[in-house]
């Protein structure tokens, strides 16, 4: 057997994934865990799988990483089925998964890095759209995150690289992809003459013409620069799908969690993006629960879905992490929290719903994620990043006609 990597988390871990995996090849009958920190069930999760993995492979090496390995190593390193825990900053060096090192635990201050690397993954197992990292850690202290002690300060990569690796994956087969970061809005601060996320997205798709699609992976909108309105209106390429760190639609609790924006922000941005792209679709990340969150602070953030036209939502309970403002706060109950979760999500399912009929008729241009084969329906999406099944067609770019939807996708006939 050789590496399996098992990874939790969002797509910048998914992309650290691919990394990771060029740095463990030879190894055999190991076991690479990339974990996520956001929330305390993602690291009860980690260890649950962990444990899970010792029963079922007993011979293997378990080596665990990722931002809940450098936030609480200790938590890892007393598991017995843990032979190795390495931090964030440690994780990329090929020398540290050696079978031969002495320290079980490599885990050093994320705060120290100064710069990110382009780690130029060539490909994507299994994946249709490839990820690109152009950004890596976080200079805003909210007051409910974890992260940037699992990520460090914010760490841009140099334009000339990002295009660089664009074009390496356009060259290895990848019609579309992704740039992602911790706060990618934030990109560009620490380089020299500061460019911005919108600098960056025009100068990829004028010097990488062969790319067919650019997609934007989670934004904090009251970054958005100049150059990015302008993509956004008139670069094709620059897919219409939106996903945004709104977190909460009430005022006083955006002050609570020392976001940067107001609720009239986030409504403001995502009229003036609809203006620009009036097929744009929206979605965002919301926390029910918040300290202090009354019932009608609550009843702003169920609005907000309604008056910003969100549509494809991801929702969590609170969860309090040991060290943060936010958990030394007055907490709401956390079945109220469930409670509050699952209205909204309610609210995501009818206005997905109303999304998917208002899709019913028009021909779209589907990025294939799995091809149609005896009998078995394909899976596509569109620009906006909307799930469709189709029955026949091939090829990595499929034009289908939208002819219905289910609770979870679209359904299309290939043209």
């Amino acid at each position: 057997m050789s590496v399996d990597i098992v990874t939790f988390g969002c797509r910048l871990n998914a992309y650290e994934s691919e990394a990771i995996r060029t740095r463990t090849e030879g190894l055999e009958n190991t076991i690479v865990v990339n974990t996520c920190a956001v929330t305390a069930e993602a690291v009860r999760q980690s260890r649950q799988q962990i444990r899970k993995l010792r029963r079922e492979r007993p011979g293997a090496r378990i080596i665990v990483t990722g931002c809940a390995a450098q936030t609480e190593p200790d938590t890892y390193a007393k598991m017995p089925e843990v032979d190795v825990v390495l931090g964030n900053g440690e994780k990329f060096d090929a020398k540290n998964y050696a079978f031969g090192i002495n320290e079980r635990v490599r885990v050093n201050d994320i705060m120290s890095l100064k710069e990110t690397a382009a780690q130029f993954v060539e490909c994507f197992e299994g994946r249709a759209r490839a990820f690109l990292q152009v950004q890596n850690g976080c200079d805003h202290r909210c007051t409910f995150c974890i992260i940037p002690f699992g990520r460090g300060n914010s760490r841009s990569v140099g334009m000339g690289e990002v295009v660089e690796e664009a074009r390496r994956l356009a060259a290895n087969g990848y019609g579309e992809i992704v740039l992602t970061g911790v706060d990618l809005t934030s990109y560009g601060a620490d380089l020299p003459g500061q460019p911005t996320l919108g600098a960056l997205v025009r100068k990829i798709l004028k010097l990488v013409p062969e790319l067919k699609r650019l997609r934007l992976s989670s934004l904090d909108s009251i970054e958005a620069d100049d150059a990015l309105m302008a993509a956004i209106a008139e670069e094709e390429r620059l897919m219409p799908h939106f996903h945004l760190s709104a977190q909460s639609g009430d005022d006083m609790i955006l002050k609570r969690m020392k976001r940067r924006h107001s609720r009239a922000d986030t409504i403001r941005f995502c009229d003036e993006v609809r203006r620009l792209r009036p097929e744009a679709v929206f979605g965002a990340d919301l926390i029910a629960g918040f300290p202090t969150e009354t019932d009608a602070m609550f009843a702003n953030t169920l609005r907000l879905v309604d008056e910003a036209g969100l549509s494809l939502l991801h929702v969590f309970p609170f969860s309090a992490r040991k060290g943060t403002p936010a958990a030394r706060m007055p907490q709401v109950e956390k079945a109220v929290g469930r409670e509050r979760a699952a209205r909204l999500r309610t609210k995501g399912a009818e206005r997905l719903s109303k999304l998917y009929a208002s899709q019913i008729g028009r021909e779209e241009t589907l990025l294939v994620e799995k091809p149609a084969q005896e009998g078995q329906p394909g899976l596509g999406r569109t620009p906006g990043f909307i799930p469709v099944a189709f029955g026949g067609g091939t090829g990595d770019f499929l034009r289908v006609r939208i002819t219905g939807f289910t609770p979870s996708h679209l359904t299309g006939e290939s043209l």
